[in-house]
């Protein structure tokens, strides 16, 4: 089922997007099969706020890897609280962050400012985010592998 969005700033928009939100979950709930939907939906979001605070691409790729799995196993337990399903994501993102820093004893790197389990994320931020990302791994590999080099492995031009 695909899930189409309202215009941004559209008034309807907050809670539309709660109500797709609340059917998904629900239907996810009901057949762990249908949390393909949730994930297709919030990977992108979920990867770029892991990526942005632990600056390395394969410990982002490995922590978004376990926030879906930990999301799937506790989907029965999820509660509607006022909150985005991308927020209780999120949340389970930052916990699995803190705790990665807390196992390896050293700062998580390439980010001061790993918000508290109490902040919220900038959700707009994370959806620019994600929309890069998505942008990104729709070039050509050949092009991907130049902005991976330049950006993510911050190689100089020769």
């Amino acid at each position: 089922m695909a899930v189409r969005r309202p215009a941004k700033g559209s008034p309807e928009g907050a809670s539309n997007l709660a109500g797709d939100d609340r059917l998904l979950v629900e239907a996810a709930k009901k057949d762990p099969s249908r949390f393909a939907e949730l994930y297709e939906l919030n990977f992108a979001r979920v990867y770029a706020y892991i990526a942005r605070r632990v600056g390395d691409r394969d410990v982002a790729q490995d922590l978004t890897s376990d926030v879906f799995h930990k999301a799937l196993a506790s989907i029965q337990s999820f509660e509607w609280r006022g909150v985005p399903f991308a927020g209780w994501l999120l949340r389970i993102a930052s916990n699995m962050i803190v705790d990665r820093a807390k196992r390896s004893g050293r700062e998580v790197s390439g980010c001061d400012d790993v918000p508290e389990p109490s902040t919220q994320p900038n959700l707009e931020e994370l959806d620019q985010c994600g929309r890069l990302f998505g942008l990104v791994q729709a070039l050509p590999p050949d092009q991907r592998r130049v902005i991976a080099m330049r950006f993510a492995e911050e190689k100089k031009y020769s």
